[in-house]
């Protein structure tokens, strides 16, 4: 026992185990350039020359150093492997909205796997560390900088994004905010008002694509599928989607009473935040899964259920991706739209160009303009095709009537998949106080 722990203990033994993790790292990296780390490492653990914890100074053999350097060494230390394990392993997220419901609610601590996928590596490398996009306390100060930026790369991970993953990702369309009203989206005001309306009376902040929010959805359409929505339910390449006992559509009821109920809200726990009453006429207007309706409908505390259902076109080149009157599209009757593919070469032509144009723009980073004689130029050649150079998903919510999804922004980029939603930890419902408020049923879950 003695002969194996005087082993382990041989310097140069620590010395090779770390090399070969750190020759695998920098392999897994693609950054050969790194392998120059090797003779950090070797004179760390070995001939000890450079200082490299140059916060405290060296003392001789037998000298401890005073407290308050050991605890900033400690700190120090522990925030190095923090920072790596966010950026390479599992990152912490709160759900903030009902989006998801009832498959994640609002109040849900879930860790989110950047292994599973690959992480990406970081685009924005000046930031206050453990903070997104704001400033602590601020309401839309940046805690970023955009000086030094590295083009969008990703590792190796141990799957591809799957059909009905629960995938957090960059918000698409956040890339443009306004400062003086963070909450409205910048391309449905200028949509709206245009935008030179919008650049003279608004201050904008543009955020890099790893600083856009996160949003957390379900993959419905993956590259190279075609998605199409009937009735609200999704049709992929010509199957429908699979049954989930946390979808749920918005419906009209009609109350026997006229009294506001929260108590049956709360028994069916339907969140309080989609519910919508009009004291008038005493009807709700509320979201329901499968199960929650039937118990309802036979309750008999209502005299009617009406499901909702968008039939009329009439805001489509406004809300509806991708904005254009030839796409008589609503949220709860859409496509058929096939999911682009890297690699994948298209016709184009002034119909179906909606539908790409923000791809070869913004995500792909191409200049695009029709000219007066209804040519397609990108890059300042003509152009009647395209080829892609990413990925791309198709995302949609749970919640089919309360979520802000691919059928009002488009497609997913690669670039912005951030990881797979993989566990539930904590969940809490901020609507009730003390230890009631932590739902207990849902914590220590797989997220499904």
């Amino acid at each position: 026992m003695k002969k194996l722990l005087q082993i382990l203990r041989n310097p140069f033994l620590k010395l090779a185990v770390s090399i070969a993790v750190y020759v695998l790292w920098v392999e897994w990296l693609g950054y050969q350039w790194l392998l120059t780390g090797i003779l950090v490492i070797a004179d760390y653990q070995l001939t000890g020359f450079i200082n490299w914890r140059f916060w405290r100074k060296r003392k001789p053999k037998g000298k401890k150093h005073k407290l308050t350097t050991e605890l900033l060494d400690s700190v120090i230390i522990a925030s190095l492997l923090a920072i790596f394990v966010r950026i390479f392993l599992v990152e912490a997220y709160t759900i903030p909205t009902s989006s998801m419901e009832k498959t994640l609610l609002v109040g849900d601590y879930i860790f989110v796997s950047k292994l599973r996928y690959g992480p990406r590596l970081p685009i924005t490398l000046i930031a206050i560390p453990f903070t997104h996009n704001r400033m602590p306390f601020t309401r839309n100060k940046n805690s970023f900088s955009t000086r030094v930026r590295l083009p969008f790369k990703r590792l190796r991970g141990l799957q591809d994004i799957r059909n009905n993953d629960i995938v957090v990702f960059n918000y698409p369309e956040g890339d443009t905010v306004f400062l003086d009203m963070p909450d409205r989206n910048y391309y449905h005001v200028v949509r709206q008002f245009g935008k030179d309306y919008v650049t003279h009376n608004h201050r904008l902040v543009i955020r890099p694509t790893d600083k856009c929010d996160n949003y957390v959805k379900r993959v419905i359409g993956i590259p190279g599928d075609i998605v199409r929505i009937i009735h609200g339910r999704a049709i992929i390449n010509g199957q429908p989607e699979p049954e989930n006992s946390g979808r749920q559509y918005n419906y009209s009821l009609k109350a026997e009473g006229i009294a506001y109920d929260t108590t049956l809200m709360r028994k069916l726990d339907i969140s309080l935040y989609d519910v919508n009453y009009n004291v008038y006429n005493s009807i709700y207007n509320l979201p329901l899964t499968r199960s929650t309706y039937r118990t309802l409908l036979d309750s008999g505390y209502f005299k009617a259920i009406v499901r909702y259902e968008n039939i009329d076109p009439s805001t489509v080149k406004q809300e509806i991706f991708p904005y254009d009157e030839h796409f008589n599209w609503t949220e709860d009757n859409f496509g058929p739209v096939s999911v682009p593919q890297k690699g994948q070469t298209v016709a184009l032509s002034l119909s179906n160009l909606p539908l790409y144009q923000r791809i070869i723009t913004a995500y792909e980073g191409n200049s695009l303009r029709v000219t007066q004689d209804s040519t397609i130029q990108i890059n300042g050649a003509e152009a009647d095709h395209y080829t892609f150079k990413m990925n791309y998903y198709f995302m949609l919510g749970d919640n089919r009537h309360n979520s802000n999804d691919s059928r009002y922004w488009g497609f997913v980029p690669e670039s912005h998949i951030v990881g797979k939603a993989t566990f539930l930890w904590f969940s809490i419902d901020k609507s009730r106080l003390g230890f009631e408020s932590i739902r207990w049923n849902r914590m220590f879950r797989i997220i499904r």
